[in-house]
């Protein structure tokens, strides 16, 4: 298995293991049929990109974690509290602002 498809396989594994999904329900989910998601996570074969991408975007796997082979997920938390922006409205950002600040000043107090 090359280098790419072992990254691809274990974003994606570990994504989704993440979220508590297995592999046919996440199928179900993005309906499209859970063979391609044992394939993917197995290193086999070669998703069509239109799969892969509603893939990779629902899971929210960093692209970086595909495709640069020095990434190191150091900060798995903090990729998370990534992730979750990149979730939010503009409007749920724009009230978010002040009370990440305020939190943030009080756990560096």
């Amino acid at each position: 298995m090359n280098e790419a498809k072992q990254n691809l396989a274990a974003a994606v594994r570990d994504a989704r293991t993440g979220l508590g999904l297995s592999q046919e329900k996440l199928a179900e989910i993005l309906n499209i049929d859970s063979r391609t998601i044992l394939n993917i996570e197995a290193g086999r074969g070669n998703p069509k990109f239109e799969k892969l991408y509603t893939l990779v975007t629902y899971l929210k796997i960093p692209a970086d974690k595909i495709f640069d082979p020095a990434y190191k997920e150091e900060t798995p938390n903090l990729q998370k509290l990534l992730a979750l922006q990149k979730d939010c409205t503009e409007q749920e950002a724009v009230d978010l602002i002040p009370m990440i600040r305020d939190l943030l000043g009080l756990l560096r107090k």
